[in-house]
């Protein structure tokens, strides 16, 4: 029998899967713990909705992180701080500081989960930073340090 799979089933398959299974599991098993449904023709028309719905998301998704990309691609962002003697800074510049920076200067929203640097930023400097916008899609930033005046 051809069902729908509603949740992930241990040795049968993951959620949204259209597969074959025994008769007696389907009715016996899957039906009333409300792991899978019938697959008839209703049920392939929403299934392949679901589907074409969640291609169309990650189209708009992959669409709008290449823009992204395009906007921060070799630009660089200004940071200042506090240092004392020699140029070395009070604490350190973090991810957080320059995903704000970055939502200031260039006006594109980045998580900072999504910032990948080399070592923490203790000096003044220019320092390069890989932002990381979807898969496959990630755009080179600099993050300048400077003097507060």
């Amino acid at each position: 029998m051809k069902v729908i799979l509603l949740e992930d089933v241990k040795g049968s398959g993951k959620k949204g899967e259209l597969v074959n299974v025994s008769d007696g599991y389907a009715r016996n098993f899957l039906f009333p713990r409300k792991l899978a449904k019938e697959a008839n023709a209703q049920a392939m028309n929403e299934l392949k909705n679901a589907e074409a719905a969640k291609a169309h998301r990650q189209a708009v998704e992959l669409a709008a992180a290449k823009e992204a990309a395009a906007k921060l691609e070799g630009k660089s962002v200004k940071l200042y701080a506090n240092a004392g003697q020699g140029g070395k800074l009070f604490g350190s510049i973090t991810t957080k500081e320059i995903a704000e920076e970055i939502k200031k200067q260039l006006k594109v929203e980045v998580d900072k989960r999504k910032i990948d640097m080399e070592g923490d930023i203790k000096a003044f400097g220019t320092y390069p930073c890989e932002v990381k916008l979807y898969t496959g899609v990630s755009a080179k930033v600099y993050a300048v340090v400077g003097e507060k005046e």
